[in-house]
């Protein structure tokens, strides 16, 4: 019981927060459709880069994520160094994980946390301005997508009522899908932390800021979390005795860093953009953690400047926020089931298709709503294991092969 008490404390402390941050990134989602934000991101130019990391920032899109939509941009005409700053920048955090960050380690951790992935952004695309600029054609216009395929949303062509229904379905529906579990794994992990870890084996090994420092970025670069299950970690880690900077770090170079993303940056923009890639994100996570355990000693390590924002909740909201979550999230698993599942009418046409980057349910929502749109498709089934798509309908299969890719997949 006291394991589980642990995990619901945790869980319950950032319902409320995640609730709100899910219900932002649902209105992000409308404003800031790709191609909207792919037009900014051309040339090398320094604004390019500033743009590419103030659109990556606050979108809800983990490592896994985000790498169709870098491949999208690149495919769309975007440079290499804005490509680089918004990958950098997207994973490390976004509005709910910000929000998430903001209930239990406070505003200090919040805003150093932003800062963190800004920075990161910057370095990676000014590093590849200098270092790996790749080929710009700087006045050739952002490419349009073709007559044949309508947009998925269009906030002027839906309207009011149709843009509240996709921002939740987005917000509520289709985020917390694609991260409920990690959230869930997050929270078990940090119950298992404050509950069975002693105290005395995180002072013997990780009672020093700097190994403390090594340790989290050697367990965290290949390791997939997405910004916000690392929370409660790192939380636990600190309650544990690991300095605050260390579970910086941890948060920092742990979503931004993992094998898949990795290596899409390196075969996609190659070895020199992987190397600045990588670089740029563990000297900020180094350099971040650095800062906060300065300021923090200079504080006389106040334990409350870093106590988190739910204290200013009543309990019984946040676990009325914690029912609501989970609610929703076993109901986006109950209509979300995969399509792999779904019978296939025999009587129906079916295109078949091999196609690589397929990581996540993430990865599975993008390709179904890209094939969905083309006219004559009546419905779609995506295997991530057997890295298989078929499609069912009658449309054209070189226009299923454009949507796939402009996806930002290959075929």
């Amino acid at each position: 019981m006291g394991l589980f008490y642990e995990c619901f404390k945790l869980y319950a402390e950032m319902a409320p927060y995640l609730l709100l941050g899910f219900a932002t990134a649902g209105v992000l989602h409308i404003l800031l459709p790709e191609d909207k934000i792919g037009k900014h991101l051309r040339g090398r130019k320094f604004s390019a880069l500033l743009k590419a990391t103030a659109f990556g920032v606050p979108l809800p899109l983990c490592s896994c994520g985000v790498i169709p939509v870098a491949a999208h941009l690149e495919k769309k005409g975007a440079s290499r160094g804005p490509i680089l700053s918004f990958l950098a920048a997207t994973p490390t955090t976004g509005v709910d994980s910000m929000m998430a960050t903001y209930s239990l380690l406070g505003w200090l951790f919040t805003l150093l946390r932003i800062a963190a992935a800004f920075v990161a952004g910057i370095m990676a695309g000014a590093l590849s301005n200098i270092f790996d600029p790749g080929v710009d054609e700087v006045d050739a216009p952002f490419d349009e997508p073709v007559e044949a395929s309508e947009p998925v949303h269009s906030v002027e062509s839906v309207g009011f009522v149709g843009n509240v229904k996709e921002a939740v379905r987005y917000g509520f529906g289709e985020l917390i899908y694609s991260v409920s579990g990690w959230i869930l794994f997050g929270v078990f992990v940090g119950g298992v932390i404050t509950y069975a870890l002693p105290e005395a084996w995180v002072d013997r090994f990780l009672g020093s800021p700097t190994s403390a420092y090594l340790f989290m970025l050697v367990i965290s670069a290949p390791m997939y979390v997405c910004a916000t299950g690392s929370i409660p970690i790192a939380a636990s880690l600190i309650l544990k005795g690991v300095s605050p900077g260390a579970g910086l770090v941890f948060l920092v170079a742990g979503p931004a860093t993992n094998t898949a993303t990795m290596s899409f940056v390196g075969g996609k923009l190659g070895g020199r953009a992987l190397a600045i890639y990588v670089f740029s994100i563990l000297v900020t996570a180094f350099g971040f953690g650095i800062m906060l355990d300065l300021i923090w000693n200079a504080t006389g390590r106040d334990l409350t400047m870093l106590s988190g924002g739910m204290n200013m909740l009543p309990w019984n909201v946040n676990v009325a926020s914690a029912v609501l979550l989970i609610l929703l999230m076993m109901y986006s698993y109950w209509t979300r089931r995969s399509p792999s599942q779904l019978p296939i009418d025999e009587g129906v046409h079916a295109e078949n298709f091999q196609v690589e980057g397929m990581t996540c349910s993430g990865c599975r929502d993008r390709i179904t709503q890209a094939l969905m749109k083309v006219s004559g498709v009546v419905g779609v089934n995506v295997n991530l294991e057997a890295k298989s798509v078929v499609v069912l309908g009658n449309a054209e299969r070189d226009l299923l092969i454009h949507e796939i890719k402009e996806a930002g997949y290959d075929v």
